[in-house]
């Protein structure tokens, strides 16, 4: 018997419960508040899964069960231990917001601290569902989060060699470069070492990059002020409704790398 999709998130955490309930009776769950899961004894944010349901409700039941059903692979393979020299070329680097600490002990994850409230976290990218790299394993495996980090920037740079970046220019001069791969790195793509390089002869020197959420990268040029502006004001619609938000604020990529936010300019 399949669930009716809530008209809000205020029952979103009890119908989640209900479809993981019917998949997996066994497992311990429970509701910790509208948006707030604990499953097996680990506290998990529904926002991202709201955002992603919400915006296709006739399959929000499928999607919710496939969201639960890559958390649980991802457990499995996170707590297997995983030889370092099988996994190497699969570690790739994600930016993410320092809210996920709200939710997640830091002293378990492993991070580095980034510009404009961010931080650069670790996933083994296998097939069909990326697993986060824990401190655990990261000690098991001998290694510190700044080997981690080059690493990581390295296989992303392989990842998608051949990038397709679309060009667009404004009325009034400004220009934007967009890169959307949807494959999980789009936003991850600011860390690649190539990139001032690659796009400041479009963008006429220094830029700034808009990551709102995961699968979002624009980069835009410095000027003119009103379509900067203007960019931003649309960031920030995008943060709020978009799944896997990153941050509404601009980064800035220089010759020397990425050097703060658009106030710190």
């Amino acid at each position: 018997m399949s669930e009716a999709f809530p008209n809000g998130p205020e029952a979103f955490a009890s119908y989640a419960e209900r479809v993981f309930r019917m998949h997996w009776p066994d497992r311990s769950i429970e509701v910790a508040g509208p948006m707030d899961l604990i499953v097996e004894g680990r506290h998990l944010s529904l926002d991202n899964l709201w955002r992603l349901a919400s915006r296709d409700p006739s399959r929000g039941e499928a999607i919710v069960h496939h969201y639960f059903e890559k958390l649980t692979e991802g457990d499995a393979m996170g707590n297997a231990a995983m030889p370092f020299a099988l996994v190497r070329s699969r570690i790739m680097p994600r930016i993410q917001p320092l809210s996920i600490f709200n939710h997640l002990d830091r002293e378990q994850v492993a991070y580095i601290p980034f510009v404009n409230d961010t931080v650069i976290v670790f996933v083994v990218d296998m097939p069909e569902v990326t697993v986060s790299v824990t401190v655990e394993q990261m000690v098991r495996w001998g290694v510190q989060a700044e080997d981690l980090e080059l690493l990581s920037r390295e296989n992303l740079a392989r990842y998608q060699p051949d990038l397709k970046v679309k060009l667009v220019e404004s009325e009034t001069g400004g220009r934007a470069a967009i890169m959307s791969v949807l494959d999980g790195y789009d936003a991850a793509r600011l860390l690649l070492d190539t990139l001032h390089r690659t796009l400041a002869p479009q963008m006429k020197g220094d830029f700034y990059v808009a990551t709102p959420a995961r699968d979002m990268f624009v980069a835009i040029s410095c000027d003119p002020p009103e379509f900067v502006d203007k960019v931003q004001r649309r960031v920030m619609r995008d943060f709020k409704r978009l799944p896997y938000p990153i941050t509404d604020a601009l980064f800035i990529v220089t010759r020397d790398g990425v050097a703060g936010t658009r106030e710190a300019a």
